[in-house]
C-alpha cells in the first residue's frame, strides 16, 4: 500500500513546542516552515534572543519566518498558502491565525492545547490550572477554528498534578504528551485512518486569562493553601514576591507551616523560628525554603538567613 507522505508548517514560539518540533522531524515528517514570533530583548542585559523553537529549527536546518503579526498581513498570508503543506500545526505559537489561513488549509490546522478542554481555554492553561488547584490537567488535541480554542476536539490525555508540580515542572510533562500525541496524529492522517472530532460542551468552558504581573504581589489575606498554590503557578514567572528592606523578595518554594505560634506577629511580616523562616498571613503561616532576592540568585531559606537580618522569635508558644 502507498501511503502519500504528508508536509506540514509548525507554528509555536516557547520551550513548550520544542518537544513537538522534535518529534515530527524525527518521525519524519516534512516540515516545510516553522513560524514562531520575532526575536525579543529579554534577560537583566537585555539582549536580543532567539525563541527556543527558532533555535531548535535552526539547529534542525529547517527555514524559519517570523512575522510580528499574521492579521492583515498580507505578505505573511501569501507566504504561508504558497507553501501548500498539507497541515499546520500550532503550538503556543502567540499569534492569532487569520480567516485567510485557515480557509487555506480547510480545516487542517491542528493545535496542542495543555488543558483538558473546554476547561481552560486561553494564553494560561497551565498557571490557572495549578492555581484553581486542579488535582488532574492534560493534553487536548483540537482542530483550531475562528473562535479562542473552541475546536472539535481530536485526542486527550490525563496528567494527574502533584502537590510539587510548578508551572514549569508541569509545562515540561505536558509538552512531551503533546508531542506523543500530535505524532500518533499525523502517523494516523498519513495512514488514511478516519479521526473521530468531539465537540467541546460549551456549558461546562472556563477561561485561563494571561498572568498579569501584578498578580505576583503576594496578598497576605490568602489561606495559605491558596498562596501555596498560587506560588506553583507564578513559577517560574512572574513569582510571587513581597517586600522586603525595599526590595522584591520572591518566593519561589514554600510550605504550609502546622505548628502553632501564640506571638503577636505582624501579617505580611518575616520571622525567624529555629531554623524555619516564615512568612505570617492574615489567617495562618508560610515556611519559606527557597527565595530569590531582586538582583539576586534562587537561594535556599538558610542561605537567605545568613546574609540578612530576620526577627528571630525564641518558641513556638510566647
Amino acid at each position: 500500500m502507498n501511503i502519500k507522505k504528508i508536509s506540514i508548517i509548525f507554528a509555536g514560539t516557547p520551550e513548550f513546542a520544542v518537544p513537538a518540533l522534535e518529534k515530527i522531524n524525527l518521525a519524519g515528517f516534512e516540515i516545510k516552515l516553522v513560524l514562531t514570533q520575532p526575536d525579543r530583548k529579554s534577560g537583566r542585559g537585555m539582549n536580543v534572543k532567539k525563541s527556543p523553537v527558532k533555535q531548535k529549527s535552526i539547529e534542525l536546518d529547517i527555514p524559519v519566518y517570523q512575522p510580528e503579526v499574521l492579521i492583515n498581513n498580507k505578505e505573511a498570508i501569501n507566504k504561508i498558502s504558497s507553501k501548500k503543506a498539507d497541515i499546520l500545526i500550532v503550538v503556543a505559537y502567540g499569534l492569532i491565525i487569520p480567516d485567510e489561513i485557515l480557509n487555506a488549509y480547510n480545516g487542517h490546522i491542528y493545535n496542542i492545547h495543555a488543558s483538558l478542554l473546554p476547561r481552560w481555554r486561553g494564553a494560561a492553561p497551565i498557571h490557572r490550572a495549578i492555581e484553581a488547584g486542579d488535582k488532574e490537567t492534560g493534553i487536548t488535541i483540537m482542530k483550531i477554528v475562528n473562535k479562542l480554542d473552541a475546536g472539535p476536539m481530536i485526542m486527550k490525555e490525563k496528567l494527574s498534578v502533584s502537590e510539587e508540580d510548578t508551572t514549569d515542572s508541569l509545562s515540561k510533562k505536558l509538552s512531551d504528551i503533546g508531542a506523543s500525541l500530535i505524532t500518533t496524529l499525523l502517523n494516523d492522517i498519513e495512514r488514511g485512518k478516519v479521526i473521530k472530532l468531539e465537540k467541546q460542551n460549551e456549558e461546562n468552558v472556563t477561561y485561563a486569562k494571561k498572568i498579569n504581573k501584578l498578580e505576583a504581589i503576594a496578598d497576605f489575606n490568602n489561606s495559605p493553601e491558596v498562596l501555596c498554590q498560587k506560588i506553583r503557578a507564578f513559577n517560574p514567572f512572574p513569582m510571587i514576591n513581597i517586600n522586603f528592606e525595599g526590595k522584591s523578595l520572591k518566593i519561589v518554594k514554600a510550605k504550609i507551616y502546622n505548628k502553632e505560634i501564640n506571638h503577636n506577629l505582624a501579617t505580611g511580616k518575616l520571622f525567624l523560628h529555629g531554623e524555619d523562616l516564615l512568612l505570617k498571613l492574615t489567617s495562618g503561616i508560610l515556611k519559606l525554603d527557597e527565595v530569590r532576592l531582586e538582583g539576586k540568585k534562587t537561594m535556599k531559606a538558610l542561605d537567605f538567613i545568613k546574609g540578612h537580618q530576620v526577627m528571630k522569635i525564641n518558641s513556638a508558644y510566647q
